[in-house]
């Protein structure tokens, strides 16, 4: 089982590379496709838009026909992706490529969650959990610096031909060593080894009332905002805007803003562990122990370095990159809410509601911040200034702001639906205070 999840692991990390493969060469791209902010952003945004979209469908085809096809699947449609953004010379064509990459990124995390979940036994699974996350993170190091320095010492062409290459080793590795459940199983099933209980972790696909059931549990709702609010901002820093705000806003050069980008990856593999443990011992106080302190850390590192007059000192960039770096591990706690709380047969359909929250909300930074940056006629790498990024960064806030509210309010009503709160009074049947 330890080699099933270790390669879809590693085929998460190449996702990860694939989905950030824009991250440190966004100013390379804007000039090769001609393209201001706004434009820009659309890379981006239709990718994760395209994302969001199939997660509730790549739930449903996990819950019928398991993990191998998906995951493999989806390998071979980001290596397609690559393959045209290889060549690609025009926005229109590029957006073609992160559409197809969109699409198969989206089958492979929930994807390597399935086999977790049919491979490993219930104790086991936050933990699994958060190792997958913290162990793909490790993606975003190779497209922020090998594909970097591959694109810069060959070519374009060359630098993304390499990463499909690199996909499809992987599309043959999966398929020939990943297995829907273990060995002498015919059906996938979750076993406690402690009680020796058997979960079947299987359906036919009925995507109106499977989405209707999971999104009908208020456990999932409060999953779906954790998910929405905590990982946004990070994601909107290292797939797109954290490079051009580092080096042409901030003034470092490439190599200091690669260190800081890398320092986020490396500081949410350190975090990953710490929050996962905490989650662990305190299943009941999560979201007001882990979730909304993540958030308010978030904004009040983004918030100094609005603020401070003048470039950032370093110290203070590496600060925000950590507060950051956060939000990717306390968002993992949205799925242990999902896989406590909804039965078996539409684990991966409440999977895949929960995985779209956070990428709704990172297409929405994302595109909120390239139009920011167009309306105050900073769209072009030729126009780049800090006071636009400042302003622009500014539009998170209101994401973090909504989401945290939908926490609180989500958190409620879970805690009544379990019995651990009781509902509140209707106004004017409330008891009187003598």
């Amino acid at each position: 089982m330890w080699l099933v999840w270790s390669v879809g692991v590693v085929g998460y990390m190449l996702s990860v590379t694939n989905r950030t493969s824009l991250s440190a060469v966004g100013v390379d791209a804007a000039v090769r496709f001609d393209a201001d902010a706004s434009a820009l952003s659309m890379f981006a945004v239709i990718q994760l838009a395209v994302y969001g979209g199939m997660q509730i469908p790549v739930g449903l085809l996990l819950d019928r026909f398991g993990a191998r096809p998906i995951i493999t699947a989806g390998m071979l449609l980001m290596v397609a992706g690559q393959v045209v953004m290889a060549f690609a010379s025009d926005v229109g064509i590029g957006i073609l490529a992160r559409v197809l990459i969109g699409a198969g990124d989206a089958a492979v995390f929930p994807s390597v969650l399935r086999l977790i979940a049919t491979w490993f036994p219930d104790r086991r699974a936050p933990i699994m959990v958060q190792m997958t996350g913290i162990l793909g993170q490790a993606g975003q190091i190779v497209s922020i610096i090998p594909l970097a320095a591959l694109l810069h010492a060959t070519s374009w062409s060359v630098a993304f031909g390499s990463l499909a290459g690199l996909g499809l080793l992987f599309a043959v590795l999966t398929f020939a060593i990943v297995r829907n459940r273990p060995p002498g199983r015919t059906q996938d099933v979750s076993v406690d080894t402690e009680t020796g209980a058997i979960r079947v972790v299987t359906s036919a696909a009925d995507l109106r009332e499977g989405f209707v059931q999971s999104w009908g549990h208020p456990a999932t709702r409060l999953a779906f905002w954790s998910h929405f609010t905590t990982p946004f901002a990070g994601t909107a820093f290292v797939m797109l805007w954290g490079f051009p705000f580092l080096t042409a806003g901030e003034g470092l050069s490439p190599a200091t803003a690669s260190l800081v980008v890398t320092a986020f990856v490396v500081f949410g593999m350190v975090a990953g562990p710490v929050i996962g443990a905490l989650s662990s011992r305190h299943p009941m106080r999560r979201s007001m122990m882990l979730v909304l302190p993540t958030v308010a850390f978030q904004a009040l590192a983004w918030l100094t370095v609005i603020l401070w007059p003048g470039p950032a000192p370093i110290w203070l960039l590496f600060v925000l990159a950590f507060a950051l770096s956060t939000g990717g591990p306390a968002s993992m706690i949205a799925f242990d809410h999902a896989r406590t709380y909804n039965p078996s047969h539409r684990l991966s359909t409440a999977t895949g509601i929960v995985n779209g929250g956070g990428f709704v909300a990172g297409l929405l930074a994302i595109l909120f911040i390239g139009v920011a940056m167009d309306l105050q006629g900073a769209g072009s790498p030729a126009t780049y200034s800090l006071e636009a990024f400042r302003i622009a960064f500014l539009t998170q806030f209101p994401l973090w702001a909504i989401g945290s509210a939908f926490i609180l309010y989500e958190r409620h009503r879970t805690r009544v639906h379990i019995g651990l709160t009781e509902p509140r009074a209707p106004r004017g049947k409330r008891p009187s205070v003598e």
